[in-house]
């Protein structure tokens, strides 16, 4: 998607030093974990263990559709996804900088190993998802939305590789943003439609969130399996958003690509 950016190199060779990059990343993660694959599983799980306890039985939950298990799942793995992708931005050029000093391949590829492997492990983790469905039938009828599944992972890779060429070359420039970064994603967790649907927003505050990618694209996620999660305008405004962050990448990497090998 973003070969071209960057130093030159074959889109083949750019593909295979892509791949080779995020199996390590893969290896590494789970070479040196006790529990290998099932960290994959464990956190989303625990999560909406959390929020199901929460809202199901302590307070009187007016949001989401039923059952409840799966409406959060849904959305939970797709937010681990970008949750850990963005955090691992902020050190995607610190933490292998003599590589990226040194690499000839387009420099672009260091925030894209990360969308890649981070995606692997999101695909590693829908078991989860889908034994809830199976335990959940009849309440969860499949439907047609359920094809729109991989458009809404195509939406997430775009989002996440413009906001990764965005934010790995400015938290080169500016330690500081590190931290902001983890802030903000604090922050838009709650402000996303994770343990709630934009249908149960008021209105104004309905419009208001098309502007948030993960609206669309969590309801993407959703409408295979709620089908009132189906929405034209927020999942258009929400794919020109994510395509926006893509320009907006790129021509930022572009502009920083040197001052950041001049600061590693």
């Amino acid at each position: 998607m973003t070969a071209t950016v960057g130093a030159p190199g074959s889109p083949r060779r750019y593909l295979h030093s892509l791949w080779l990059l995020s199996a390590r990343d893969l290896r590494v993660r789970y070479a040196t974990s006790a529990l290998g694959y099932l960290w994959s599983v464990l956190d989303p799980l625990v999560m909406s263990a959390i929020y199901w306890f929460v809202f199901t039985q302590i307070f009187q939950r007016s949001v989401g559709h039923e059952p409840y298990i799966v409406f959060l799942i849904s959305a939970l793995l797709p937010w681990v996804w970008f949750n850990s992708a963005v955090s691992d931005f902020t050190r995607a050029f610190s933490k292998d900088a003599r590589l990226v000093r040194s690499t000839s391949i387009p420099r672009s590829i260091w925030v894209n190993r990360i969308v890649l492997s981070k995606g692997v492990e999101f695909l590693f983790s829908l078991p989860v998802l889908a034994v809830f469905i199976v335990l959940s039938r009849p309440a969860v009828e499949l439907n047609w939305g359920l094809l729109l599944f991989p458009v809404a992972m195509l939406l997430q890779t775009v989002l996440l590789v413009g906001l990764g060429l965005l934010i790995a070359p400015l938290c080169v420039l500016w330690s500081d943003l590190e931290r902001t970064t983890k802030l903000i994603l604090r922050a838009l967790f709650y402000a996303s439609p994770v343990i709630y649907g934009v249908s149960d927003l008021p209105g104004a505050f309905e419009t208001f969130a098309a502007f948030n990618p993960l609206a669309g694209i969590f309801a993407l996620y959703r409408v295979g399996f709620f089908p009132e999660e189906w929405d034209p305008w927020v999942i258009s405004i929400s794919a020109v958003m994510c395509f926006a962050f893509l320009a907006v990448g790129i021509a930022a990497f572009r502009k920083l690509e040197r001052s950041v090998l001049k600061e590693l």
